[in-house]
């Protein structure tokens, strides 16, 4: 896509650090560096979100992810780590290009992530998960 600054990345145009390139996928950190070693793990072929990728490219990016989580963990030695993955704009996704966030955490980094939980009966629960279990298996 070339109005897609990760593709423009990918293809060499937008300057970048990079930490992992494979085949798949890229690795690089965040111009919106919250915390050392903040990295983005991005596919190499434009997918707008994660559920528009191939299985072995998501599979693939979640691999680098882990490796990743652990090095920064060994580097940095942070109080946490957050990974993040969004989709769409309702998602928090603010670039439309599959990507994880790697994110060594401090505390009271000023990064929050919070939802209302709303409890619904465990039948409902029953009800949902049965539902999804069909649909995956069928």
């Amino acid at each position: 896509m070339s109005d897609c600054v990760f593709c423009k990345i990918v293809a060499g145009e937008i300057p970048s650090h990079k930490v992992w390139e494979d085949d798949q996928v890229l690795a690089i950190m965040d111009i919106g560096h919250v915390n050392p070693g903040h990295t983005l793990v991005l596919s190499k072929a434009h997918a707008d979100t994660m559920m528009d990728l191939d299985e072995a490219v998501a599979g693939q990016a979640f691999v680098i992810a882990n490796r990743i989580a652990k090095l920064l963990d060994e580097t940095f030695t942070p109080a946490g780590m957050t990974i993040l993955q969004a989709n769409r704009p309702a998602g928090f996704q603010t670039v439309s290009h599959f990507h994880l966030h790697v994110l060594p955490r401090q505390a009271d980094d000023g990064v929050t992530l919070t939802w209302p939980g709303k409890n619904p009966p465990q039948e409902e629960l029953a009800e949902r998960a049965a539902m999804l279990r069909e649909r995956l298996q069928g």
